[in-house]
């Protein structure tokens, strides 16, 4: 698995940067300005993607956790912390982002909508998982736990997805000339910045699951070489 990650790190790295750039390029030069909220409007490319790749993070530590309680391993709880810690990253950006957006929106910073209630719920589950793993002891236990918060934390997901759909909410709705929905450079941007998103969760995961497996390998040569050591005297 290492050697498969290590061959997969440096092609998705420039991959990523590369997006990136056009992102950002397209989001300052490309997409035009919104007629209702202006320039703030173009939040929006980041905040968005930024979501999926929390939500990304999330479905990923759900995924691991569940499969760890199935099967208990090393790699799976690895993947399953990971996840969680660089989704509650992008979660983060996306709680900052979205008061800014929704200043010049609503004139207000926070609003206590349904969306946005279930998603500081979400945050602040997957915080108190990343807290387990970091203030606990890194016992059976601990791992056991945590996959199941990781498992049910997922669940909260859905509700935030369809809360405006069936319960209604104040997120602005992006509108153009003749009609509602995306124009066409603003969903060309909007697509793009979001393939850049997800490639930049990709690699932190990626980056973050080498370094926790190469750390581990440390820790089990380490234990070895005490072992050996410890037989010779």
């Amino acid at each position: 698995m290492l050697r498969v990650i290590d061959k997969l790190a440096l092609p998705l790295a420039i991959a990523t940067c590369v997006a990136l750039a056009i992102a950002f390029g397209m989001i300052f030069f490309y997409a035009p300005v919104e007629l209702t909220m202006g320039i703030s409007q173009k939040i929006f490319y980041v905040h968005v993607p930024s979501a999926f790749a929390a939500y990304a993070g999330f479905i990923l530590c759900a995924v691991a956790s569940l499969a760890y309680l199935l099967k208990p391993r090393e790699q799976w709880d690895i993947i399953a912390r990971t996840g969680a810690e660089i989704g509650l990253l992008f979660c983060l950006f996306v709680m900052i982002s979205g008061p800014l957006w929704g200043y010049k929106a609503w004139g207000t910073f926070w609003v206590w909508d349904a969306q946005l209630t279930s998603t500081f719920v979400l945050f602040m589950m997957y915080t108190g998982y990343v807290a387990l793993r970091t203030l606990s002891p890194p016992s059976r236990m601990t791992r056991m736990i945590s996959a199941v918060l990781g498992v049910v934390a997922s669940a909260v997901i859905p509700f935030i997805h369809y809360a405006v759909k069936y319960w209604g909410g104040l997120h602005p709705v992006v509108q153009r000339e003749g009609g509602g929905g995306l124009a066409p450079k603003m969903l060309h941007t909007f697509g793009v910045s979001t393939l850049a998103m997800l490639l930049l969760f990709a690699c932190l995961v990626i980056m973050v699951v080498r370094l926790r497996q190469t750390s581990a390998e440390i820790d089990r040569l380490y234990l070895e070489l005490h072992d050996i050591e410890h037989a010779l005297s």
